[in-house]
This record gives C-alpha cells, structure tokens and sequence, in this order.
C-alpha cells in the first residue's frame, strides 16, 4: 500500500535541495546533449555517420562509438578534451539524478526509518563506486 510523505520543513533543507537537482539536472542532461550533437555535426557528423551512431556519441562521446563509422581518423578531433568534459558532465549529472531517484522511490515504499537510513548510506556507496568507476573508464579509455 502506498502511503504519502511527510511534507518536509519550509527552507533550505536537503529533501529541497536534492528537489532542486533534480529539475536541474535533468535540464543539464538535455541541454549536454544538445550541445553534443551540435557539436558533433559541426564537427563533420553529418557526413560520416549515421543517425544512431549521432545520437550514441553525443550521450556517451567515446570513440569506441565511432570506430565502425565511416571516420577516417576517430583520434583527431573526437578523442579531444571538449568530449572528456561532456562525457564527465554526462557521467556526474545522470548517475547523480538516476541515483537520487532511487532514493526518492525507496524512501516513498519504506516504512522503516532504520531501513531507509540503512538504504541511505547503500545508496551513497553505490553512487560513489559508480562514479568512480565511470570516470575510470572516461580518462583510461
């Protein structure tokens, strides 16, 4: 059974903060990718790949996306730091709002204020071994 929340206090407190990310970073993410396929058609995209592999670049740049494009040399101008900070802001602020989120959805199913703390911390240590990993993957790749 669904059961309503608690209105949280009036001001500055964290249920209103994380609120406030939220509906920033989901206009961050549609704004990055906006940027990100501009980006990429003036880069020559137009000409060298298809719609889907437009649209798998400019959500996630990686140049294992373009290898199998018709690119001459995926490593000049694709491989740049423009793409390593879109990549980043991609990476921080979806796994940041996916994982918020979650917690919203537990916290609104969980009775339980000792589980939903419990599920609290799980949350941020989750959210920390995602993010590390991701970046991991960005800056080795």
């Amino acid at each position: 059974m669904l059961r309503s929340r608690t209105v949280p206090r009036r001001g500055w407190n964290i249920e209103f903060v994380m609120w406030v990310f939220t509906r920033i970073s989901g206009a961050a993410l549609l704004i990055i990718g906006a940027i990100g396929m501009v980006a990429a058609l003036l880069m020559g995209a137009r000409m060298q790949m298809d719609l889907a592999s437009l649209m798998r670049w400019s959500f996630f740049p990686n140049s294992s996306h373009v290898v199998n494009s018709n690119i001459p040399d995926v490593n000049l101008g694709w491989i740049s730091l423009f793409w390593r900070i879109m990549e980043t802001l991609i990476i921080v602020f979806g796994v940041s709002h996916g994982f918020n989120g979650l917690r919203v959805v537990f916290e609104d199913y969980i009775k339980s204020a000792v589980i939903r703390k419990v599920l609290r911390v799980v949350i941020l240590a989750l959210w920390i071994v995602v993010m590390i990993v991701a970046l991991f993957i960005v800056y080795t790749s």
